[in-house]
């Protein structure tokens, strides 16, 4: 039951992507700081650095949402596409990698290859392999560096957080750092367990980039609005918090059906109005804490 309940709850997200009519989605730019913007439209926020080197870009959404990105790059600099960076493998943050990928190499973590390679199953449903032309051609196992705009962008790899193949994104000199999926700002995550995630993963990056970010560090989510620090310590309150009222209900002998019947989560309702509803994110939290 707690299965069945999770998919439909993931199914629906992930035909509310699928189903989206790209012709009415629009891409918006925001400056966020040195060399760095942040474009969201549908899928995962995308992260861009711009400058004399050219354009890195942090995820792509989806295939037909191409052209429009590649307008709204062409709004921030005539300069051409050098790097793009995967956070992870879920096709809102690579769906458009099979075009972009003709622009300029790929990277991503070891694990991005292999899951889009091999095709992936989750509690959403499947996703066949990926063409060739959408896969990194370029990977790395713990972290890569590129030099570019006078920026050191750095990717590293944080395991069983959102997947086991997360990169968080550092853009050092202008003081932003891209969580891809690990931060979602606002509302509850979804965590691929079925492929390494796992809520404890995540909040174990979440704390430690918190323990080297500069106070004033600006945070892009992979979903959500633009954020900072003190956004990011939210979260991740939310997930320890959310995980401790869980535990003490296990341990007072509570079912799941009790816990929501119960509405333990009360405290952190609004957290469930994104698309991972309260009694999802609280299956997740019961299923890890029985592992």
């Amino acid at each position: 039951m707690r299965k069945l309940m999770i998919a439909v709850f993931a199914f629906a997200a992930t035909s509310a992507f699928a189903q989206q009519d790209y012709s009415k989605i629009e891409i918006k730019v925001q400056k966020v700081a040195g060399t760095v913007y942040m474009l969201t439209g549908a899928g995962g926020n995308i992260g861009v650095s711009s400058g004399d080197d050219g354009i890195v870009i942090v995820d792509d959404q989806f295939a037909p949402l191409a052209p429009k990105i590649r307008e709204a790059l062409h709004g921030i600099t005539a300069k051409p596409i050098k790097f793009i960076l995967n956070t992870h493998y879920h096709g809102d943050h690579t769906g458009g990698n099979a075009i972009f990928g003709k622009d300029a190499p790929i990277i991503a973590h070891e694990n991005v290859r292999t899951r889009l390679a091999a095709g992936s199953k989750n509690i959403g449903g499947s996703t066949p392999p990926a063409p060739k032309d959408a896969l990194p051609v370029i990977t790395f196992n713990d972290r890569a560096t590129i030099h570019v705009n006078g920026e050191d962008v750095r990717a590293v790899h944080f395991p069983h957080g959102h997947t086991d193949g997360d990169s968080i994104i550092f853009f050092t000199q202008s003081n932003v750092v891209h969580m891809g999926d690990d931060f979602f700002n606002g509302m509850y995550p979804f965590v691929d367990t079925d492929n390494g995630g796992s809520v404890k993963g995540m909040l174990a990056a979440i704390d430690k980039v918190l323990s080297t970010m500069p106070d004033d560090a600006k945070v892009i989510p992979g979903h959500g609005p633009l954020s900072d620090k003190a956004g990011l310590r939210a979260f991740a309150e939310v997930l320890r918090g959310t995980s401790k009222a869980v535990a003490e209900a296990l341990a007072a002998g509570k079912t799941l059906d009790q816990m929501k019947a119960d509405k333990i989560l009360a405290p952190w309702d609004s957290w469930g109005k994104g698309f991972i509803k309260t009694d999802a994110w609280l299956a997740t939290l019961v299923s890890e804490a029985k592992k």
